[in-house]
């Protein structure tokens, strides 16, 4: 479906800028409905009571050229998975982001929204993996990779102190390192994490959004559909590579680090993008109670 398809059924005209967005993610197949359902959730949805109709997420990713049909398999997908829960009034469904889910998005939260700024005494978290077989090493190394480690050998993980640091188990050693000088803290980081492809992630990000920014400096708004498409396509965007980033301390980082400048165009936008989006969902977002309330007060902290 292209981009005008897409928006037929809308009242208004997808805006030049956004419309290269929308066309975009289109081009990027197959088409992960599950990831953006997740996304309006988290973003939109969670600040205001949690509950959405399906009919209206049917209509507003209608916009993003997803199918009705595809909506649906999607939310039947993340309910079996227990990232959803369904509510029926009538014949209509309602659907909110499970305990599971509403957990997963509160740290998304904080790592979308919010910058870590924790000083970093220049010394690591140093993790010794059991040698309790390959199936059970790659079990492990996922779950400290989730925490911040990185792997500078097959049973060795690092992570900057300061961080959260999980509980000892039985299938590795956690132990605290002494201060490394700069240059080879740099090295270290170099090889535990994959620092040149998350910045090019970045770099694709900025080029991606910058042309929107860039739009906004030579008009007062956007309307509102408008609005919430590239709030949407935004933090998906940015959600997608920021998870992927260790979010390193600075001085771990190689010069000019490309993820600051995301950082700062997503807050930049977000900001612009807000009262248009909220104008939207006021009038086209419904739960079993109605339209949906008003965002909870921790909603305009964001990029702040």
């Amino acid at each position: 479906m292209t981009t005008t398809e897409a928006a037929s059924g809308a009242a208004t005209a997808i805006d030049p800028a956004v419309a290269r967005l929308v066309d975009h993610f289109q081009a990027r197949t197959p088409i992960r409905a599950w990831s953006l359902i997740v996304t309006v959730y988290g973003d939109a949805i969670v600040p205001r009571g949690g509950v959405l109709w399906l009919g209206s997420l049917i209509d507003l990713l209608d916009v993003f050229g997803v199918a009705p049909g595809l909506v649906r398999t999607a939310v039947s997908r993340l309910t079996a998975d227990d990232w959803l829960m369904r509510t029926r009034v009538g014949r209509k469904s309602y659907y909110r982001l499970s305990p599971r889910g509403r957990a997963a998005f509160a740290e998304a939260t904080r790592r979308i929204y919010f910058a870590r700024n924790e000083p970093w005494d220049g010394r690591f978290h140093l993790a010794i993996l059991d040698d309790g077989g390959e199936g059970n090493r790659s079990a492990v190394r996922r779950s400290l990779e989730e925490a911040g480690f990185g792997a500078v050998a097959p049973t060795v993980m690092i992570a900057p102190s300061g961080r959260t640091r999980p509980e000892p188990g039985l299938d590795y050693i956690l132990m605290e390192g002494t201060a490394v000088p700069g240059g080879d803290a740099r090295r270290l980081a170099e090889r535990a994490w994959p620092l040149e492809r998350i910045a090019a992630g970045y770099e694709r990000f900025i080029a991606q959004f910058e042309p929107l920014a860039e739009a906004l400096e030579e008009r007062d708004r956007l309307s509102p559909l408008d609005a919430v498409i590239a709030r949407i396509l935004l933090v998906h965007e940015f959600r997608r590579i920021i998870l992927r980033d260790p979010e390193l301390p600075a001085a771990l980082l190689p010069e000019n680090w490309p993820g600051s400048r995301a950082r700062a165009l997503s807050a930049r936008l977000y900001k612009r993008l807000v009262n248009g989006s909220e104008s939207w969902l006021d009038r086209h977002a419904f739960s079993e109670d109605g339209r949906l309330p008003p965002p909870e007060p921790a909603f305009f902290e964001r990029f702040a």
